[in-house]
């Protein structure tokens, strides 16, 4: 059997500017971080040490192109679209890893910290337990 490890994968929906998914689509990955709100989730990732430490690498994740859509309800207020519409919105994924043994008060603050600069009304953060396979 292959070896493996299990850690946390952290996966955030955050929402560009029309223009940095076009720059992206384009190969531009320069976009990465001129747009505000993705410059600052990738900051968090950089910067905070229980998340994408793989040992040798640091501030690693995986970052996924698309959009996302939604119904925003009558009492929503949301950052883009309007109640009862549908909207879509140009969203970059990030994935990173909480690492293995970190402590519980760095990985809270990591996550609040992605938490206090999401700008939507309900972010959209997911953390599940995955299993990364290792060399030998």
């Amino acid at each position: 059997m292959t070896a493996s490890r299990i850690v946390r994968s952290v996966r955030v929906h955050v929402p560009v500017e029309a223009e940095t998914l076009r720059a992206l689509l384009a190969g531009e990955a320069s976009a990465l971080e001129r747009d505000p709100t993705l410059r600052a989730m990738l900051a968090i990732i950089r910067e905070q040490g229980a998340l994408g430490d793989f040992g040798l690498y640091h501030g690693v994740a995986e970052i996924t192109l698309g959009w996302e859509t939604f119904v925003p309800g009558p009492e929503a207020t949301p950052t883009l679209g309007n109640a009862a519409e549908t909207t879509y919105s140009p969203t970059v994924t990030l994935t990173t890893w909480i690492r293995e043994g970190a402590d519980q008060a760095d990985v809270d603050a990591a996550l609040d910290a992605l938490m206090a600069a999401h700008p939507w009304e309900i972010p959209v953060i997911e953390v599940a337990e995955s299993r990364l396979l290792l060399r030998r």
